[in-house]
């Protein structure tokens, strides 16, 4: 079975969907693997560490994916490329599928088995194959590290001849997976943290980290079964930006980092509390890309509101392309591997399995995510 890693073509994407690493553990499977001449361009990887790890490195990519049985990406293909893959190729990836629902529809009709990585279940059992948390996870480190950079002033408290430095404030509102780790990263920076989140359950795992929970009483608020943060009435909404106006107030860097996905991100920092923050403090928005936590905030550019300096980018992992680059490489193929028959030495796509039944989107000519489905067909009406 010949398996494909495609180089990204999106302007700005410096990420790679397999490393060395990885493709030697897909040679070892029994793959035949073969990649787009460059793909490791953006991660200062040559040619040649594919080639020594067993892999083909091919320059014409129409026939690396004409004859690709299996095809590895990061982002979601586009015309050119789904016109070159064969009915029936294996297409696996970040897709995006709640709102692209046009790419759903052509991948459906081109006959490709369309995969989203967004989609893995985000269980114990899944967790090697969990995209979205690995890229979540060295987001968050970055956001510290830009936090101290751009905000002009050391994080940790310093005694020196000259006089005493008072730690920075950073304030970390969300605790998923990248707000935990800016909070781990900020700290050990030195900053002072405080840390925000709609979830109550989050508080313990925010203290663990050294930094104070800010406590806002909005009732009853939770999280869905995917782990995510529930959506706030109008109500809450109210609450917690009263509640986050003083904690921002205190702060020398905010760090927002509620991105939902299939969804617009809800605006967390509005204009009036931007005015209320202390002038040349920064934030820094993890969801600008879909559509912002920060009333104001645009992508890749530094804006200055009243003051207060907001940036955002619309990649924060390919800013730190290597590592994000290993960590997607290695759930890639840990996803390849729970599908992977020894024996056959081919793909067992079951639609039955837990897996392909939440992340396969679409097979056979046909969309076969039922949640996706509906969301196809509901904007078609």
């Amino acid at each position: 079975m010949r398996c494909a890693i495609v180089r990204e073509t999106e302007k700005g994407e410096t990420r790679a969907a397999a490393s060395p690493e990885s493709v030697g553990a897909l040679v070892r499977m029994g793959l035949e693997v073969a990649v787009e001449a460059g793909l490791g361009s953006g991660c200062r990887w040559p040619d040649g560490l594919y080639s020594g790890a067993g892999a083909e490195v091919v320059g014409d990519r129409g026939s690396l994916l004409g004859a690709a049985d299996v095809v590895l990406g990061v982002r979601p293909p586009d015309e050119a490329e789904i016109t070159a893959l064969k009915p029936g190729a294996f297409r696996v990836g970040f897709l995006d599928p709640f709102t692209r629902v046009s790419l759903v529809n052509r991948l459906a009709g081109a006959g490709v088995s369309a995969v989203s990585l967004e989609m893995v279940p985000r269980t114990t059992r899944f967790q090697k194959l969990d995209a979205l948390s690995s890229q979540h996870s060295v987001a968050g480190y970055y956001m510290a590290v830009l936090g101290a950079e751009r905000l002009g002033k050391v994080f940790p408290m310093m005694g020196t001849p000259s006089g005493t430095i008072h730690p920075a404030r950073v304030l970390v509102i969300g605790a998923g997976v990248a707000g935990l780790q800016a909070i781990a990263t900020a700290k050990r920076l030195g900053a002072r943290v405080e840390a925000f989140d709609t979830r109550p359950v989050v508080k313990e795992q925010v203290e663990s980290l050294g930094a104070k929970f800010v406590d806002i009483d909005l009732g009853g608020t939770g999280e869905s079964a995917g782990g995510y943060a529930k959506e706030l009435t109008d109500e809450q909404r109210a609450k917690q930006q009263a509640g986050l106006t003083a904690a921002c107030g205190r702060a020398d860097v905010v760090i927002t980092t509620a991105a939902l996905f299939g969804r617009p991100a809800p605006v967390v920092v509005t204009g009036a509390m931007l005015r209320e923050m202390k002038p040349g403090s920064l934030v820094i928005d993890y969801a600008v890309s879909s559509g912002g936590n920060v009333e104001g905030s645009r992508a890749d550019e530094e804006v200055n509101i009243g003051g207060v300096r907001v940036l955002g980018f619309s990649n924060f992992p390919g800013h730190v392309a290597v590592d994000a680059s290993r960590m997607y490489a290695n759930n890639l193929a840990s996803f390849i591997a729970e599908l992977w028959d020894p024996e056959a030495k081919k793909l067992k796509i079951e639609l039955g399995n837990e897996l392909l039944e939440a992340s396969l989107i679409a097979h056979g000519g046909r969309i076969v995510n039922e949640t996706i489905r509906a969301r196809v067909e509901g904007s078609v009406a």
